[in-house]
């Protein structure tokens, strides 16, 4: 598996904790060269400063996955020092759940620019380069709650299926340019994103499950690093993962 993870150039939003963190540091054990993107630009530095201490390389590029911009320069950031981009791991989200009646319309505005609009600009940034390369890799990030809609979740839940919505789409129109798509959907895993809800009461009954059954977040990684792993003739296009425990 790690011949053909090793020298590749990947870039993760997302990267300065939880899923992105674990996976940038598992994937640079196995000789990914990493562009880390967050708003967290001294997380960042900290990990990419041990990703390099260990022998790996790695860059880190504020990024805000609501501007088009930054994911234009996380990428261009990429082609400069690395010579191109091989994956880009759109790994950035939020799941702030409440009822809908609560009215956190806020709320519902950051989840869509992150966790749709966020995805839909990285793939905006990483596709041009891909076609001139003729290769490529995205990597999107859905849910359980992308395959399933829950009371509490009907915004999140929105937001991960039309990940996967635009995630198939893309798969069937970038096959002329050798390009892969894969949507990955975890189920609990412990990471920060319980912390996202503010609704009394919700928040911490979901951080209890999670802190119970959640898995580790290095989870994601190896998933990352199995559909990065495979021959340039296999496309994993969808992976649902969850605790063994996990009912829902």
């Amino acid at each position: 598996m790690t011949d053909n993870i090793k020298g590749k150039v990947i870039a993760i939003t997302g990267a300065s904790s939880g899923m992105g963190e674990a996976t940038a540091r598992g994937l640079a054990a196995q000789g990914a060269k990493l562009v880390l993107g967050a708003r967290r630009k001294d997380r960042l530095d900290a990990i990419a400063a041990d990703i390099r201490a260990a022998g790996g390389e790695a860059i880190a590029v504020a990024t805000d996955v609501t501007k088009l911009a930054d994911l234009q320069a996380l990428v261009a950031a990429a082609t400069e020092t690395f010579g191109r981009l091989d994956v880009i791991f759109n790994n950035a989200g939020l799941m702030p759940l409440s009822p809908m009646e609560s009215l956190r319309i806020d709320e519902w505005d950051r989840m869509v620019d992150v966790n749709l609009k966020g995805t839909l600009y990285g793939i905006a940034a990483a596709l041009p380069v891909f076609k001139e390369q003729k290769s490529g890799h995205v990597i999107n990030v859905s849910s359980v709650y992308g395959h399933k809609t829950v009371a509490t979740g009907a915004v999140y839940c929105a937001t991960k299926h039309a990940v996967r919505s635009l995630s198939e789409g893309l798969r069937q129109e970038v096959k002329p340019h050798n390009i892969r798509v894969t949507v990955i959907s975890p189920g609990a895993v412990n990471t920060e994103l319980a912390s996202h809800i503010t609704e009394e009461g919700l928040g911490d009954a979901v951080r209890d499950v999670v802190g119970e059954i959640g898995i580790p977040a290095s989870t994601m990684a190896d998933m990352v690093a199995f559909a990065v792993s495979q021959p340039a003739y296999v496309d994993v296009n969808e992976i649902l993962f969850r605790p063994t425990v996990q009912p829902e």
